[in-house]
């Protein structure tokens, strides 16, 4: 097993599957959650395992790559909130280092409205001539029950996150297209977290 500061790729073809939940740094600290893994025997499967840490206040969220269906156990400390299993439905990334990552967790009614909402971010993002600098990637995953969305952000930094935020008041774009994603019936807006990297495991 291999500790490093590697950034994972969402987009790498293998990953089929993806685990990703949170916890509090109270419950177990991200260095606790190291150890705690690396104790474990390496699950099958499991292609990496990265460990992220709040930016702005005491949460920790994994993030776990796999080849087929998840068979994890909890890690011994962890008490797990918003544990699920997602697919990556659809992302895009241009040129850039991530020194942050932004997670952003919508609800929705179906699958079907989870892949039009996500299609309408798209949307709007492409047809906004002003988007604020600092973005560099986007990562829509969609539970297998077809109710939650997980866009994984990658960001040049929280600060850039932030500003970009402060400029609109609503995200980071606006406009018509933009107003639609903010309203679209049956899609509940959950948490916007932004976190840095800690490390990531792998085989």
């Amino acid at each position: 097993m291999q500790i490093s500061d590697r950034i994972p790729d969402p987009a790498r073809a293998d990953a089929r599957f993806v685990l990703s939940g949170e916890w509090q740094a109270r419950d177990l600290a991200a260095s606790a959650a190291v150890d705690a893994r690396r104790a474990e025997p390496w699950p099958e499967g499991l292609l990496s395992y990265s460990i992220y840490c709040d930016a702005d206040g005491d949460l920790i969220r994994d993030y776990s790559q796999w080849t087929d269906r998840p068979v994890e156990r909890d890690l011994p400390g962890i008490v797990r909130r918003d544990l699920v299993e997602y697919q990556l439905y659809r992302g895009s990334r241009k040129p850039g280092v991530p020194g942050a990552f932004v997670v952003v967790r919508v609800d929705t009614d179906g699958a079907d409205l989870s892949r039009t909402w996500v299609d309408a971010v798209f949307d709007a993002l492409a047809h906004d001539g002003n988007l604020p600098a600092g973005g560099i990637g986007a990562f829509f995953h969609i539970s297998t029950d077809g109710t939650r969305v997980l866009n994984y952000a990658e960001w040049e930094s929280s600060e850039a996150h932030r500003r970009a935020v402060a400029a609109t008041g609503r995200g980071i774009s606006s406009g018509p297209l933009w107003d639609k994603v903010q309203t679209m019936p049956g899609v509940r807006p959950q948490s916007v977290t932004r976190f840095h990297l800690y490390a990531t495991l792998t085989p």
